[in-house]
């Protein structure tokens, strides 16, 4: 790894740079939906501004990281092993910080997610009691948007050192992906907090990418692209039932019109 400024006449740079961006776009997936769905509980007066700022430190975060590269690199180091775990490996199981990390970021993301789903199928006075108090915890919501920034950036950010050498270009890929998602965090939140349905396929989401940071914690690799070819037939399908739920409410409002007109 080195800190040299790259050689942007060359092409091969910027392919390497597209491709970085690309990527830490895609892995931002799952950081989009969960800062949707805490930021969705504010008043919408607040939301962009906790938004930004949660992923403004998170930009700040994995720069300090790329700054630190090495220490970051001994990360994936074994630091305990564990015995032979049936089902799980066939012989002891090495765990590094890395992988403790993942594991630890991948419970808090089933934990946080099953909460959720819990309180927004919970309609009783104390759920509703509950709600209102989470409003007036901004600070709360921007620990829980840091935290999980900083195992999704422990992520990425071993991912991009197998793609390129260069500090810079890393630091370049990183700022270009934090304001993709500061871009589009707003109108995901917006369409989220809208459709009820559309939440409980966030948080589901959520689930299922905990449950993939736990296994790669324990070096089971689980494909992503399958986890996100899901997801987006999960949402193709969804955003055809809107559609159909809407199209079913307008003809009842007409229905509704003409009945009333004949009635006068």
């Amino acid at each position: 790894m080195d800190f040299l400024m790259p050689d942007f006449a060359d092409p091969g740079v910027w392919i390497s740079l597209l491709t970085l961006c690309f990527l830490e776009i895609i892995l931002g997936i799952d950081n989009i939906i969960f800062i949707s769905i805490v930021a969705g509980k504010l008043p919408v007066a607040q939301q962009r501004k906790v938004r930004n700022t949660g992923l403004l430190l998170a930009m700040v975060f994995r720069i300090m990281l790329l700054l630190t590269i090495n220490w970051i690199v001994s990360l994936t180091q074994p630091v305990i092993t564990l015995p032979s775990i049936k089902g799980l490996s066939d012989g002891e199981l090495p765990l590094s910080y890395k992988d403790m990390i993942l594991i630890a970021g991948g419970l808090f993301l089933i934990v946080k997610s099953t909460l959720e789903i819990h309180h927004k199928l919970k309609k009783d006075e104390a759920g509703e009691k509950f709600a209102g108090t989470q409003k007036k915890a901004i600070g709360a919501i921007l620990l829980q948007i840091i935290l999980i920034d900083a195992v999704f950036s422990f992520d990425s950010i071993l991912t991009a050192i197998g793609l390129v050498e260069s500090i810079i270009i890393m630091i370049i890929a990183v700022v270009v992906s934090i304001g993709v998602m500061m871009l589009f965090a707003g109108p995901v939140t917006r369409i989220v907090n809208r459709q009820p349905t559309l939440q409980m396929l966030a948080l589901s989401f959520l689930v299922v990418i905990g449950v993939v940071l736990i296994a790669g914690g324990f070096h089971q690799e689980v494909s992503k692209s399958i986890i996100y070819s899901c997801l987006a037939f999960a949402l193709a399908v969804e955003f055809l039932n809107i559609r159909l739920r809407g199209k079913e409410q307008n003809i009842r409002l007409k229905d509704a019109d003409e009945a009333e007109k004949q009635a006068q």
